[in-house]
């Protein structure tokens, strides 16, 4: 085991002392890849904070009930309290006219337009939370609703919601698509650095292979070059998602307030950090194996 780990420290080492030795060129290597694979990196960071900001707004699905201007009070307290009693609503909220149209004049752009009104225009409504949030069964719902007496109009949010899950939903295959892209790429510029430290050290491969030494021996530290080679690109790429998120967070928390959210933008979280190096280091990996197989038949 001593032996075997030994094995494995020097060829480390060995990759380690061959990445110091040609430190532009090691840079330059490290940038490209920080940068391709940033671009998924980011794109996924976007997509994770788009989804907390959608799970802080209403993204569940929601039926609002409007009385009729004319209708008495005694007839929406029938209305919420068969709502109540309701098998397929989980909750109900019951909003006064009266909350609504304070809270109307407590807009500045509406204030006046609606102390100008000679009375109260606003319903009575309910906000109902179904049981079964499938738009289907939401549709139904909204159906059996509008046929209640009293009700002037029901509205069904369920088609938004549809839309937010089909937005992230495309958001999750772009950033998918684009990792396998820019993946591939790594992997291409994995070969192509690897080939070249073949062929610089050409003569001490074949030395080697005179002594004795196994495959597995000659491959060992080319195999940690390309682990090392993506690990450091993740490192770039991590460092670049986490500056670009920094920089954006002021702006884009200005842009969000306007639409009456917060959203405090984080860079990576712990897992998606884990899984942009570990992508990383294995697409190097994987690079050098695919070039070690190819050129070293050659010896």
């Amino acid at each position: 085991m001593k032996v075997w780990l030994g094995h494995h420290n020097g060829a480390a080492l060995l990759a380690l002392r061959r990445l110091a030795a040609a430190p532009v060129n090691s840079l330059l290597s490290l940038l490209a890849i920080g940068v391709a694979l940033a671009l998924p990196a980011g794109g996924q960071m976007l997509l994770a904070n788009a989804m907390h900001l959608a799970g802080t707004t209403s993204a569940v699905p929601q039926i609002s009930i409007f009385m009729a201007t004319t209708a008495e009070r005694r007839a929406a307290s029938e209305i919420e309290s068969r709502l109540g009693k309701y098998g397929g609503v989980k909750h109900v909220q019951f909003v006064p006219r009266e909350e609504t149209l304070a809270r109307m004049k407590t807009n500045p752009g509406l204030r006046d337009v609606v102390e100008a009104l000679p009375g109260n225009p606003f319903p009575d409504a309910f906000v109902v939370t179904a049981s079964d949030d499938r738009p289907e069964a939401m549709e139904k719902l909204a159906v059996e609703f509008r046929q209640w007496p009293k009700v002037e109009h029901v509205q069904l949010d369920s088609a938004w919601v549809r839309r937010l899950d089909a937005l992230l939903k495309l958001g999750r295959t772009a950033v998918l698509l684009l990792g396998i892209l820019l993946g591939t790429g790594l992997i291409a510029i994995s070969f192509s650095i690897i080939r070249m430290q073949v062929l610089t050290h050409r003569a001490e491969i074949e030395v080697s292979q005179l002594l004795g030494a196994t495959d597995g021996f000659i491959q060992r530290p080319f195999l940690y070059y390309g682990v090392l080679l993506g690990l450091g690109g993740g490192i770039v790429a991590w460092l670049l998602v986490g500056a670009a998120a920094f920089w954006l967070r002021a702006p884009l928390g200005e842009l969000v307030r306007l639409y009456d959210l917060t959203l405090v933008l984080q860079a990576l979280d712990a897992r998606d950090s884990a899984m942009l190096l570990g992508f990383a280091a294995g697409l190097g990996w994987l690079g050098a194996m695919i070039s070690l197989r190819q050129h070293l038949r050659q010896y």
